[in-house]
């Protein structure tokens, strides 16, 4: 009997980790890891308390009064950078320094100085108690829509870089092709 209670636990354990190393093995097939991805729903509202940003140095104060697809754009907008700024650095570990053209000098400004200090100057106009005077409702209105432009702006600039970062990158294979083309004769 305790023969059959042994091989009964034996192959329990046995069925229970070839199934185990099955289920990693297939995980590790398509590429991802068990128990690590968490669902995140992008529609959620994004939360101030839980916002963090990878490059942009912001006062979470001055973002209260943004809207939510303010937020979102803002949290693009440092996704963009984060990709940008790798690919800097990529090319540092590869001992290339890229010249720095004026289009990035000017978002860098814009990202550093300007961007902050719109959010400053926003945040305080939308602090200023004027309820009972319209015409600091249109400054409102006027300052919310001055810096949705600057939102824009700053996002297309960021567009067009990381446009013209992926050219530069398919540029050097491009021209190899062309070489091996070339001397395939």
């Amino acid at each position: 009997m305790s023969i059959l209670i042994g091989i009964g636990i034996v192959t329990t354990v046995t069925t229970f980790y070839l199934g185990k190393k099955g289920w990693h093995a297939l995980h590790k097939a398509v590429g991802i890891s068990p128990g690590v991805l968490t669902y995140q729903d992008y529609d959620a509202p994004l939360s101030l308390s839980k916002l963090s940003w990878q490059q942009l140095n912001l006062n979470k104060k001055h973002l209260k009064n943004l809207s939510e697809p303010q937020l979102r754009q803002l949290k693009r907008i440092d996704e963009k950078v984060t990709h940008y700024q790798a690919y800097q650095k990529s090319l540092q570990a590869q001992h290339k320094t890229p010249a720095v053209t004026e289009q990035q000098f000017v978002l860098n400004k814009m990202l550093q100085t300007r961007l902050p200090e719109m959010l400053i100057r926003h945040h305080h106009l939308a602090q200023i108690n004027t309820s009972t005077n319209h015409v600091g409702d249109d400054k409102r209105i006027e300052a919310s829509e001055l810096l949705q432009q600057v939102f824009n702006n700053i996002e297309q600039r960021l567009d067009r870089l990381l446009e013209q970062m992926e050219s530069q990158q398919l540029q050097e294979p491009r021209v190899m092709r062309n070489y091996i083309n070339s001397h395939d004769s």
